[in-house]
Formats: C-alpha cells, structure tokens, sequence
C-alpha cells in the first residue's frame, strides 16, 4: 500500500473486497458508487466529490464512473505521497480498461476471490464435503446463520444477471445468457466444447465467444488452461470450464441439500472445482500469474492441475472419494514418467496419509496450503 499511490482490487459481487478494505483502512473516506447521489456527484463534479470524500478515500464499485479515473490520475500526479486511493470492482474488463488507459504505474493491482478453506478453517468453521460444495464460500453465508444456499444464490445470480450483464448492454438475448450458465454448471471441470455449447445454447460461436469473456470478466466462471509441452504435441490445447463459487454451481445445477449432492452424478466435479479455486486463490495471495494448468493428451491420460514451480512442476488428482485407490496415480505416474515433476499429490475427501506408493495424500481442508509457497503471504497485506 505503501509503493502506490492506489490499490485497485478486482473480485465478484460479495466476495469480501468493501468488508476487508474498510476493516484495514477505517480511517479512509469511503464512497459508493451504487448510490446513485454518490455516483451523480462523480460524474457531475469530481473535484466536488473528492471535496465531500478527501484522501485518503476507497471508492466502491469504481467500473460505475470510469471517467472518475482520469481526475483522479491528474490528483497523483500533482504530489508524491503515497497510498492515497483504495478502488473496488467487479466487473474486470471495463475495470482493467479504464485503469491501464488512467493509472497504468500508479496502482497496484490485487485480486480477490471468496473466503478460502484455511480462512474459514482459521475462523472455526471445518465443514463437511457436501456441506462445503452446497455452500460455497461466499463470506454472506457464514455472516448470517439460517439462510439457504439456494436462497442466497438464486437472489446472487438474480442481481448479477439484473445490475452486471443487463446494464453493459452487451447482451441482448437474456434467456439465452441464463440457459448458458445452466449449460456451462452441467460441464463443469470439461473442456470448453464451443461448437457444442453454442448449439445447446441457441446461439452463435460468436456470441458464445463473447458472453463466456463476460462470465470471466465478472468473476462467475474461471477458464483453467492446459499445460502442452510443444505446439505440435499431442496434449489437448482446449481450457477447462469452473466456476468462481461451487455455490453458484450448485445452485445453477439445482442441488439444494447435502443428500442431493452426494448422490449427484457431478458431484466430483464440484469437488474439483472447489479444489481449483483453492490453488487460485493461494496463486492470488502469493502473487503469481499464469502458474497453473492441467494435463491431458489425445489419449485421455489426464492430470487435474500442474502447479509450475521454479523448483519444478507439481502435480495433482482430485478425488471426491474417501478412501483410497491406486487408480489416482495414473495421470501423476504417466506425466512423471514422460515430463518429470517435482511431486505428486492426490487431494481427497478422506484423513491424510502421508505416503502411499510414493505419494501424498491430503484432505481438501489442507489444500490452500498445499499450493501456498513457503514464503506464504496473507490475503491482501496491504
């Protein structure tokens, strides 16, 4: 905080951004720009609005009043001090634009998913498998005992399909949009099948092309590449569909209870969903781009995420299982006898084991840490 003259932080609707900022900061100014005064006096009278909301200010919801960032590119560079300015956003692209073309060098950019599983761990919550997949990790449903996830999420998704994709205007067929989120949860941990998705969705390649950009840029869905050791390999080049929440996934798949999910033909991969975006979050804490991938070749030989490391690649499986098996090793076995890795771990449902036929193996509670380096750093220290 002390390097810059901002902070931007990017992350979904209710992930914790406002919350965490306020608390770090509870002497700064804040303004909101959902609240349409708020956001008219932006717009209207900028040096009015920094007159009401002086430095040291977090300013909410900045992709409401891009134009906002150009005043205040002007403010940082009449002085040399540092930390002046703390925004918020949840819709990345428009976001990332307007902050590249107004304060490219003059902010430091942090992004921010929901609580992970050492968080809440930390807080004394340590939920079950199936508890943990319907419930996702939004901090709403750990704030407020008694709310249904399917509750709390039909309402989630109501307002981003109403505030985020209805007001950018770019898209112009809603039904179809929200019969591709349906789509998109039934393929979760699958690779992105364009032609396919486009046809079960009634739209174009085109369009389809489009609205999946605007699902990542607003943090509903996540794309996890494929690691290919040449571009004429024979591993597969094609991204692998998640979701930023297993709630919204479960939700969009209309599991509503803890037995339903549990006997859910895709509960595994809910599972490695939720086990994706642990590794995510620990890769946004530690500060590390484009460090995670999975495997897979023409032949189906399949590792779930590769985490590149400077010391070398580490490999996992994500098994919904309880119990263990030798079958977990095939992925890890083939592409350490073909690659070579660092390490191979099978992430699952059951107690730690530490070593079974050479490898790890670890309850998913454990899996922030696993993809942590050992200089760990905490979520936004700031």
């Amino acid at each position: 905080m002390h390097d810059f003259p901002s902070v931007t932080i990017y992350g979904p609707r209710q992930c914790g951004k406002t919350t965490t900022a306020r608390s770090l900061f509870p002497d700064f100014s804040y303004a909101n720009l959902e609240d349409i005064n708020v956001r008219r006096l932006a717009t209207d009278d900028p040096e009015g609005f920094f007159a009401r909301f002086p430095e040291p200010v977090i300013i909410d919801e900045i992709q409401r009043v891009p134009e906002l960032l150009s005043t205040v590119q002007v403010r940082i560079d009449r002085t040399d001090k540092k930390g002046l300015y703390i925004f918020t956003g949840s819709q990345q692209v428009s976001l990332r634009e307007a902050v590249s073309q107004s304060l490219a060098g003059r902010t430091s950019i942090l992004n921010m998913l929901p609580l992970s599983l050492k968080e809440l761990s930390m807080s004394g919550i340590r939920l079950s498998r199936d508890v943990q997949l319907l419930a996702g990790n939004m901090p709403y449903m750990f704030a407020n005992d008694g709310i249904a996830p399917s509750e709390y999420y039909r309402n989630y998704i109501e307002t981003y399909l109403e505030r985020d994709i209805a007001m950018q205007n770019q898209v112009h067929d809603m039904r179809a949009f929200e019969k591709l989120l349906h789509l998109l949860a039934s393929r979760i941990g699958q690779l992105v099948n364009e032609s396919s998705l486009a046809a079960d969705a009634g739209i174009s390649v085109k369009t389809l092309k489009g609205w999946l950009s605007i699902l990542e840029s607003t943090h509903i869905i996540y794309m996890l590449k494929p690691w290919c050791s040449s571009r004429t390999g024979q591993e597969v080049k094609t991204p692998k569909i998640y979701f930023c929440d297993t709630g919204i996934a479960s939700y969009l798949l209309g599991i509503e209870t803890p037995e339903q999910m549990n006997r859910d033909p895709l509960m595994g991969q809910v599972f490695e969903n939720l086990i994706v975006m642990e590794a995510l979050k620990a890769e946004y804490d530690s500060n590390i781009i484009d460090g995670l991938y999975f495997f897979r070749n023409s032949n189906g030989v399949e590792v779930d995420i590769i985490h590149k490391r400077p010391e070398g690649m580490n490999l996992f499986e994500v098994k919904s299982s309880m119990s263990i098996s030798r079958d977990f090793l095939k992925g890890i076995d083939f592409y350490k006898r073909k690659y070579g890795a660092a390490s191979g771990t099978i992430i699952y449902a059951g107690e730690d084991c530490p070593e079974y036929l050479g490898y790890g193996f670890r309850n998913f509670h454990d899996a922030y840490d696993l993809f942590t380096p050992k200089r760990e750093k905490f979520r936004l220290n700031l």
